[in-house]
């Protein structure tokens, strides 16, 4: 099973739902998701925050930190995440951010790429990915690493849940 019908699955069985920021994959992550039949039980909806000011404007992301950082940074794809699941009002939100090429960007080598995942306990996780390929095979593996995330931050708020629930620590 694909790692988006996966994580729909789960998603559809604990009642929970999922929105997703983009930048540098530009609607792939939702195409992923939406080609999965039953995807509008659990799947809210997608930014794609190509423009630095999207970023800022729609999903709340701290203007001082893109002056300063540029939009290529692994607290602004945290941000992201956590901004698009508020908006969309979703249990879980997903962020890709990076360097697709050709060309360098806000001082970051093509290939530099953070996916990230904020959940509805407020917690997230940002993962640093340094990817060859020309653009397309960067981009592609950005939609699988963020899915990959996600997979692993439900399967962790699923055991942490069991935990809880029997009275382990």
């Amino acid at each position: 099973m694909k790692t988006a019908a996966r994580v729909l699955a789960l998603l559809a069985e604990r009642g929970e739902t999922l929105a997703v920021a983009e930048s540098l994959t530009g609607g792939l992550v939702a195409a992923e998701l939406t080609s999965v039949p039953g995807a509008s039980e659990s799947f809210r909806g997608s930014v794609t925050a190509y423009a630095t000011t999207l970023k800022r404007d729609v999903l709340g992301v701290d203007g001082t930190l893109l002056a300063e950082r540029g939009a290529v940074d692994p607290e602004v794809a945290r941000q992201m995440a956590a901004g698009v699941r508020q908006l969309l009002g979703a249990g879980w939100g997903i962020a890709t951010t990076g360097v697709a090429g050709p060309e360098p960007q806000d001082g970051q080598p093509v290939g530099t790429v953070y996916v990230a995942v904020a959940g509805p306990d407020g917690a997230g996780k940002v993962a640093a990915l340094r990817l060859n390929g020309d653009r397309a095979d960067i981009r592609r593996e950005s939609v699988r690493s963020v899915l990959e995330l996600l997979s692993g931050e439900l399967h962790e708020n699923a055991r942490t849940q069991d935990t809880e629930q029997n009275g382990g620590t």
